[in-house]
C-alpha cells in the first residue's frame, strides 16, 4: 500500500468505540462488523476473529504508527487470554506497551485514554 492510500474499511480519525457486541462494534455514526484497530490514523477493518488466529504481522499496522502511540490495548473476545511471546517481543521492540484484556474492557479503557488524549491504540476481535 503506498502513502496516502487508504485500505477499504477505513475510517479516518479517532473516535471513541459507541457499543460493541453482535460480531461487530458502532463508531462514528456507524457500525461495522468483524473485529477492528483503532489506530492514531483511524480505524480500520481488522481480519482475525479469533485470539488463536493472531500472528506477529496481525500488528504490522500497528507498529507502522508506533511513533505516534504509546499504548496498544488487545480485547481478546469475551474470554481473557494471552498472547503468543512470539507477538509481544515484536510490539515490544517497537517500544509499544501492551494490554491484554477481553474486548468489553478493551473498548471502555480505550474510550477512557482517548478522552483523556492519550497516544493509545486498540486491536479488538469482535465478539457474538
Amino acid at each position: 500500500m503506498s502513502v496516502g492510500e487508504r485500505p477499504k474499511g477505513f475510517v479516518p480519525g479517532r473516535f471513541p468505540i459507541d457499543a460493541y457486541g453482535n460480531g461487530g462494534f458502532r463508531f462514528a455514526d456507524m457500525s461495522h462488523k468483524g473485529s477492528i484497530l483503532a489506530l492514531p490514523s483511524g480505524i480500520y477493518a481488522w481480519a482475525p476473529t479469533a485470539i488463536t488466529a493472531l500472528t506477529p504481522q496481525s500488528f504490522d499496522a500497528v507498529r507502522r504508527e508506533a511513533g505516534d502511540l504509546d499504548t496498544l490495548l488487545v480485547g481478546t473476545g469475551a474470554d481473557p487470554a494471552f498472547l503468543d511471546d512470539a507477538i509481544l517481543w515484536r510490539l515490544r521492540e517497537a517500544r509499544i506497551a501492551i494490554d491484554v484484556m477481553t474486548t468489553g474492557s478493551a473498548a471502555r479503557t480505550y474510550n477512557i485514554m482517548l478522552g483523556e488524549q492519550r497516544r493509545v491504540a486498540a486491536a479488538l476481535i469482535a465478539v457474538a
